[in-house]
């Protein structure tokens, strides 16, 4: 009757048990703890793949918004290279750093050279 006894009153009330460490040391606590240790190693492994995702959504973020500033850096660039290679704007810049150099109003000459007079060149 005693077992008994002692069975009704764990059963009562396993907080006691728990916070008098009883509950750890039963038979069925003891012999399931493998189960219980994978478990949390599981919920550990579940909590840090959670962490680790969040960094890498934030990294991806950083990155995309890198991208962006970038792309418009790059398109405020050209748009100052295409005003550069405007003949006036070329002009204006030579002129400025006074390279001694003149545009030419003479057209360019084709050379014609018949094959015997190519070789002997060569």
């Amino acid at each position: 009757m005693e077992d008994n006894a002692a069975n009704k009153e764990t059963k009562r009330n396993p907080v006691a048990m728990l916070l008098s460490g009883r509950l750890l040391t039963q038979d069925a606590v003891v012999k399931h703890l493998p189960y219980l240790l994978f478990m949390a190693f599981i919920g550990i492994i579940y909590i840090a793949n959670g962490y680790l995702a969040e960094a890498s959504v934030r990294k991806i973020n950083l990155t995309q918004q890198e991208i962006k500033e970038l792309r418009s850096e790059q398109i405020s660039i050209k748009s100052e290279l295409n005003n550069t290679i405007i003949e006036s704007e070329l002009n204006k810049i030579i002129q400025e750093r006074k390279l001694g150099l003149t545009e030419s109003f003479d057209p360019p000459k084709k050379i014609v050279l018949e094959s015997s007079e190519f070789e002997e060149i060569n």
